[in-house]
């Protein structure tokens, strides 16, 4: 059976098929050629498998974050928080670092921070570094 898993994957690696998928065809390979096991009992382990609620929230989160990006949201909490800190060395860093604490309250999901803040962040980070003239 180990064999049969084995073969089954570097086929599918060599042909160019995803290592994920890759490696769900080997599995299913070696438990059709096993002949232990029901297929239909891998179909409902695999629903089940994917059947929870933070593989559910994730994308839900990543689309409120960019809701929140296009109305404008993000860059007044990001204005407000520059506002608040700006006078500190580092201030950009410190104000990204504050709205993300402000738009965590709001979406409670550390992915919809890091898509939504860092979208605008990384840019004004790269360009305020580049007007120094540091290397």
């Amino acid at each position: 059976m180990l064999e049969i898993m084995a073969v089954s994957f570097v086929f599918c690696l060599i042909v160019g098929v995803p290592i994920a998928v890759s490696l769900g065809v080997a599995s299913v390979a070696a438990i059709v050629a096993w002949q232990q096991i029901p297929l239909h009992v891998v179909a409902q382990r695999m629903f089940t498998g994917m059947d929870v609620f933070p593989l559910m929230a994730v994308p839900f989160f990543v689309l409120a974050g960019e809701l929140m990006n296009t109305s404008g949201i993000t860059r007044r909490l990001l204005d407000f928080s520059e506002l608040l800190v700006a006078r500190i060395t580092g201030g950009l860093a410190h104000a990204s670092i504050l709205s993300c604490m402000f738009f965590g309250g709001i979406t409670g999901s550390a992915v919809a921070d890091a898509s939504a803040i860092g979208s605008i962040m990384i840019p004004a980070m790269r360009r305020q570094y580049s007007h120094r003239g540091d290397p």
